[in-house]
């Protein structure tokens, strides 16, 4: 089976590894020729997954053209922000491709989820999005793992398999995509909150309350986009939201944490230069979302105010307690 991955970041070479293992032939894309040749080399990349090499059967490219041609299934597994480009440079060479979504988040300009934009600027169904409790230093490990796969397409859902279900990877379907897509995106945004915790010096018991609270907005923001309610319940879910929330791993749990101990705005605008804060930006996209279709979600108002807009994140002590 022969494979196109977008993207040579933490994730796409977790990715990769899974696929290695179930014997697909891959070609790795990178919009950067210093990435190409680093991996050529090395194989590895330390500041992303220390100690693990992506195997050298894996085929790097900066050719989307290379990367689409003759694949069975492409996969996407970039920054959200870079997916309309990168659409744009994919236009000349899908066909009828299969597309597996790997990115979560929400296109800021436009409100887009990625499915809507992948398919929009493709003009293609044959798209499934895939998302869960899975950090890529865990899936390297080859241990149990559990993601959510949401398409219409059943031989999208095929080819998913066999690219990525395993002994130690479980798939669990759906046709909910745009719902797991609200999941992957809006537990980045509540992971936010979590961190602003722990920064706060909170205790286990108020992290298990938010969290708890933050499921029933997530089901409420569900039927806000006539989504399934049970897609909340999923390793899209309740799974990721779990690991998000809970884990410094997290990028977003670890800039939440730097709120909640407010810490200098130099500090905090050095952090988002220098790493990826889905959650960030997934809060303004969200926040003017919501907005637009007149629906009141209270924690994500209050995680926008404080995150984007500066104000102090005791005020989510308090709010807990008052949020009806």
């Amino acid at each position: 089976m022969k494979i196109g991955l977008f993207g040579c970041g933490a994730y796409g070479m977790a990715l990769s590894s899974i696929m290695i293992d179930n014997n697909c032939d891959i070609t790795m894309w990178t919009k950067f020729s210093t990435e190409k040749e680093n991996l050529e080399k090395t194989h590895s990349n330390e500041k992303l997954i220390p100690n693990f090499k992506i195997s050298n059967k894996i085929k790097i490219t900066t050719s989307v053209e290379e990367t689409i041609k003759d694949k069975d299934l492409l996969v996407i597994a970039i920054p959200a922000g870079f997916i309309n480009d990168l659409c744009q440079e994919m236009k000349s060479f899908i066909k009828d491709n299969h597309i597996l979504i790997a990115t979560k988040g929400i296109e800021q300009d436009t409100g887009l989820f990625i499915s809507e934009i992948v398919e929009k600027n493709l003009q293609t169904k044959n798209i499934a999005v895939i998302s869960g409790p899975t950090f890529a230093i865990d899936l390297v490990t080859k241990m149990p793992a559990g993601l959510s796969v949401a398409t219409l397409n059943e031989k999208t859902e095929n080819l998913v398999r066999r690219a990525f279900q395993n002994n130690y990877i479980k798939l669990r379907t759906s046709s909910d995509i745009i719902g797991i897509e609200i999941c992957g995106s809006i537990k980045n945004v509540i992971a936010l909150s979590s961190g602003m915790l722990e920064g706060l010096k909170a205790n286990e018991s108020t992290k298990a309350m938010l969290i708890t609270e933050a499921i029933h907005d997530m089901e409420e923001i569900l039927m806000a986009f006539n989504c399934e309610k049970r897609t909340v319940l999923s390793f899209a879910g309740i799974g990721d939201l779990l690991l998000t929330c809970t884990s410094t791993k997290s990028r977003n749990y670890s800039f939440g944490k730097l709120l909640g101990e407010k810490k200098s705005h130099l500090e905090i605008e050095n952090y988002l230069k220098n790493t990826t804060v889905e959650g960030y930006y997934t809060v303004v996209s969200i926040y003017k979302l919501l907005k637009d279709k007149k629906v009141s979600i209270p924690i994500i108002n209050l995680i926008y105010k404080i995150a984007v807009k500066g104000e102090n994140p005791e005020k989510l002590l308090s709010f807990l307690i008052e949020k009806q």
